[in-house]
């Protein structure tokens, strides 16, 4: 277990890409990608790294089993007192318990190993008092006992249900087999072929741990044949030459009241007590585990890195979507505005009735009221065109995506906004373009912004709104007037445009989907490999 620098400095750098990646995007492997993750990143932060740095700490077994399988009973008759909660009740261990010899307790009460969970130790303090329960605050806390019973160099770790039915015992158990230099699976001759325990062994090879396994409970009468048919079993997954412990169904174990006698979990203590003691098997089960974590990288970082690309590609899709619709109305409603499409309805009745029965203020009304509606329009247009890609689109089921906030300012309201800006820009043009003139024969500026405004908004049928511009401000003032009113109608349209676009983006970008991760994770292993 002699680690250079460098190596510790490389998955030091590899842990912070596994915790920097992200899977949003509710993708057909998203979920297994985040679990891989979580898993990943409990066995890097409770296991391998504190492992690798201080590979002098106690050898820590990690207790661990489906619901009523006797681990709190195994525990307390491994050290030869109660130290965890056992009983009738299910789920009985709902804070975890580490037993460590006293001059161990340093290794344990600092955050050396699961350091998300709040150490909570009082001398003398009896096993399931409430003060040491997840309370109110909803800390998960990890309660830690001394035994002068357990020898130096080896702690004890009686985990939750890895199938309980508190969904947060079961994560939390996940965690804290995580953190094991030794797996000790215990399962009970009624539900050893049952699927939660099996899928834990299959963990374990496939992770070439230093497994344990304890079939507890078993009837004296069929001792002998459950034993052979669970031999049987572990020999077919692969598991033949795991150590395999059989305990007696006793008084004892099935009321969890007391101690089982020693003699009943004397095997284990002896396996458990050698390997902690003796140097050579004590290191073969550190690095047999150690190795294993590091050698499952090969397939899991890949893993990562193929979700993380596939969530870049989804996002990509999303964007797209939203671009080419917010792009296609975008062309479309200029070209709409160039032939004209604003002065229509109400404003083209108010055009015609201009200046005799229609006020400059009221065309330049109705103008507005109508470039509104054609932007309205258009992102209407483009939002529909988005929803319809987007249903396609797995990725696009993600809440952030799906939410909407009714404090948020209606998209008619925001382009209403925009257009009286542009009409307010637009007048104060018209203006200037006033004061230039003489002041005997300076027009109303208000006239002139409708006639400019009926100009830029209403394409051949507008033709006679230029002459009359032209007579007011002369040939080079319209001229000019013309071509600024032309720009700002530009500038407001694709600002419209280009705020509404974002704001259909703004989720999407919030979820923080990046290229990059696919190719720091694949970096960092490649770096982890050759300081290997």
């Amino acid at each position: 277990m002699d680690v250079r620098p460098q190596l510790l400095d490389a998955l030091s750098a590899l842990r912070d890409r596994v915790a920097a990646a992200r899977f949003p995007l509710p993708l057909t492997g998203a979920p297994r990608a985040r679990a891989n993750r979580d898993e990943l990143l409990a066995q890097l932060d409770d296991y391998l790294v504190p492992r690798l740095r201080q590979p002098e700490a106690p050898l820590l077994a990690v207790v661990g089993g489906s619901t009523g399988a006797g681990k709190s009973t195994l525990v307390n008759s491994l050290v030869g007192r109660r130290v965890s909660e056992a009983g009738v009740l299910r789920p009985t261990t709902r804070t975890p318990v580490l037993v460590c010899h006293p001059e161990d307790h340093h290794w344990f009460s600092g955050m050396r190993v699961l350091p998300d969970l709040t150490r909570m130790w009082v001398p003398g303090q009896g096993p399931g008092d409430d003060l040491l329960l997840p309370g109110e605050d909803g800390r998960r806390v990890l309660r830690i006992e001394t035994a002068e019973t357990l020898p130096p160099g080896l702690a004890l770790l009686d985990a939750p249900d890895v199938d309980s039915l508190v969904a947060d015992n079961r994560v939390l158990a996940a965690e804290l087999i995580c953190a094991a230099d030794i797996w000790v699976m215990v399962t009970t001759a009624a539900r050893y072929a049952d699927a939660v325990p099996w899928h834990l062994l299959r963990t374990a090879k496939e992770y070439r741990a230093t497994l344990v396994t304890v079939l507890d409970r078993v009837p004296h009468q069929v001792v002998g044949e459950v034993s052979r048919q669970y031999a049987a079993l572990l020999t077919k997954a692969g598991l033949g030459d795991v150590p395999r412990f059989t305990v007696p169904e006793l008084p004892e174990s099935a009321w969890g009241g007391g101690l089982l006698p020693a003699t009943a979990v004397a095997p284990l203590r002896t396996w458990l007590v050698h390997h902690a003691q003796d140097l050579a098997a004590r290191h073969h089960a550190m690095a047999r585990t150690a190795h294993g974590v590091l050698d499952s990288l090969k397939t899991r970082m890949p893993e990562l890195a193929g979700a993380a690309a596939a969530q870049y590609a989804a996002a990509l899709r999303l964007t797209s979507a939203v671009e080419g619709a917010y792009d296609s109305e975008h062309t479309r409603v200029r070209g709409r505005l160039q032939s004209g499409a604003v002065l229509a309805g109400d404003a083209l009745k108010r055009w015609r009735a201009f200046p005799l029965d229609c006020t400059a203020s009221e065309l330049l009304d109705a103008l507005t009221e109508s470039l509104a509606a054609l932007l309205l329009c258009a992102v209407t247009a483009a939002d529909e065109r988005v929803d319809e890609a987007w249903r396609r689109e797995p990725g696009a089921a993600a809440p952030s995506l799906l939410e909407h906030d009714p404090s948020l300012e209606t998209a008619e309201h925001r382009i209403g906004l925009a257009v009286r800006r542009w009409r307010r820009e637009l007048e104060e043009y018209a203006e200037e373009e006033v004061r230039e003139l003489e002041r005997g024969a300076a027009p109303d500026p208000e006239v002139i912004a409708a006639l400019v405004a009926t100009v830029l908004l209403g394409g051949r049928r507008a033709r006679s709104a230029g002459e009359g511009l032209a007579e007011r401000l002369g040939a080079h003032g319209a001229l000019r007037l013309r071509d600024r009113g032309v720009r700002l109608l530009a500038e407001h349209l694709d600002r419209v445009m280009h705020t509404e676009r974002e704001r259909r983006l703004a989720p999407l970008d919030g979820l923080d989907v990046h290229a990059e991760p696919q190719a720091e994770l694949i970096a960092a292993l490649s770096v982890l490999q050759k300081e290997r």
